[in-house]
């Protein structure tokens, strides 16, 4: 797949049809002229040949409604074009840009209604603009999408009126069209910050060796105090007639593999959102970093089954790849298959590997699946597996009670509380990397985890 493809999706312009067999309607000031021509009902009362005024004051206001009506232009006159600045992203504020185009004479006042999925905007998008003649207006309005994936958009639907507002058309714009929600993009942007310090790391080790850095040959320098007797290279120091040091660099061209948990577990909301979107989020930062430190990345998503699964690879192409796979990533209502995803991974990628585990557990006296299933790993690859806990529940355990059923339910999280900390425990005897972080601190906590992994050249 080539990444020359912008994310945004495409402008869709269409030329406007008649809406309903009779796209005619009474404009605003039409019932105010009605309305004014009731005056003649006063004197009515005194002299009859009034009415007859009356009647007479109406039949001009209709036909001055006749006359706006084949003022205004054809519905084929008209053109709307739906355009996209930037693709919308979960939870993240975006404009659709509409643009009016009117090839008649006429200046005209337009109003648009645009039928935009729920998933993208609650209310009705409605907008009104004035078009003036041989000319082009464009508005905007916002969206903020609840939910990641493919959305279908409908027709807009125009009602337009001259300047003077007795007669209205009504029209509308095939503008069908499929858009998708992709995660949290400038969530992912905020932490390419990360990079930039994991490549300050590198130009700090140039002057300071860090023990347990990375292991790969970049060039030689000469010897500083401070620096490993091991470090020093006796071939090049003979050559020179004094000390040579050689300098090491994080290794790159390393295997990442990220699984994610769609099961029922992960279908909790916190702020809005699920839990499963906040690891959708944290997934498309660290492979961000990954994929720009030069790792290879591959991700598998699992409920009852597995869902998606992109094979490891590296490049702009394949994140582009990575993002559509993470925006049709989809909740699960059953319980997941850990086995069958460790049993996947096993089979598909054999050489070590560092696996980044996003799941939740049940709050059981069972020793939960996902724990065995991330221990079948261990022998072969590093496995760093994320729990996503809950914030309230830390902070209602540390309460201090002060009354009877507060002491209960404090009681009850510290008792949760403590056997999180007691699997997370058993999970790091077993040589596995665990961590437990909430929702919103999700994606620089597993950012921070890889770019440690990195220095320490654990994998």
């Amino acid at each position: 797949m080539s990444d020359s493809r912008p994310l945004a999706p495409d402008s869709v312009e269409s030329r406007c049809l008649p809406f309903k067999r009779v796209p005619l309607a009474f404009g605003p000031r039409f019932f105010v002229l009605l309305v004014i021509g009731l005056i003649w009902l006063a004197p009515a009362f005194v002299e009859r040949r009034f009415v007859y005024a009356m009647v007479g004051w109406d039949l001009l206001v209709c036909l001055a409604w006749v006359a706006d009506v084949l003022s205004l232009p054809k519905p084929a006159q008209l053109s709307v074009r739906r355009s996209w600045p930037a693709p919308p992203a979960l939870s993240v504020e975006s404009h659709v840009m509409l643009a009016v185009i009117n090839d008649s004479n006429r200046a005209i006042r337009v109003r648009v209604l645009d039928h935009v999925p729920p998933q993208l905007r609650l209310a009705p998008a409605q907008i009104e603009v004035d078009v003036g003649p041989l000319h082009e207006a464009q508005t905007e309005y916002s969206l903020l999408p609840n939910e990641r994936g493919e959305a279908r958009f409908g027709a807009a639907y125009l009602r337009y009126q001259s300047p003077m507002r007795i007669a209205e058309r009504w029209a509308t714009a095939a503008l069908e069209q499929g858009v998708t929600t992709y995660p949290n993009l400038e969530e992912a942007k905020r932490h390419s910050v990360f990079l930039i310090r994991s490549r300050q790391i590198e130009l700090e080790k140039r002057s300071t060796r860090i023990r347990g850095a990375g292991r790969v040959f970049e060039s030689l320098r000469e010897y500083r105090q401070g620096d490993e007797i091991r470090d020093i290279c006796w071939t090049a120091s003979a050559r020179r007639g004094k000390p040579v040091t050689r300098l090491y660099e994080i290794e790159k061209s390393q295997t990442v593999w990220i699984l994610l948990d769609t099961g029922r577990l992960m279908r909790a909301r916190v702020a809005g959102l699920s839990k499963l979107d906040y690891a959708v989020n944290a997934a498309l930062s660290l492979s961000q970093v990954a994929l720009y430190s030069g790792d290879r990345l591959g991700i598998l998503a699992y409920g009852r089954h597995i869902d998606r699964r992109l094979p490891a690879a590296r490049g702009s192409a394949h994140l582009r790849q990575i993002i559509e796979h993470l925006a049709a990533v989809r909740e699960d209502e059953w319980e997941s298959d850990h086995f069958q995803a460790a049993a996947r991974l096993l089979t598909d990628q054999k050489r070590r590997c560092l696996v980044v585990w996003m799941t939740d557990v049940a709050e059981t006296a069972m020793t939960p699946e996902a724990i065995q299933a991330a221990s079948q790993l261990t022998p072969r690859h590093l496995v760093l597996i994320v729990f996503i806990g809950e914030a309230d529940l830390t902070a209602l355990s540390a309460r201090k009670p002060d009354s009877v059923s507060q002491m209960y339910q404090t009681a009850a999280a510290q008792e949760v509380v403590h056997r999180r900390e007691r699997l997370l425990a058993r999970l790091r005897e077993h040589g596995v990397l665990a961590l437990e972080t909430s929702s919103g601190g999700l994606s620089p906590t597993l950012v921070n985890a890889y770019l440690e992994i990195k220095q320490r050249s654990q994998l």
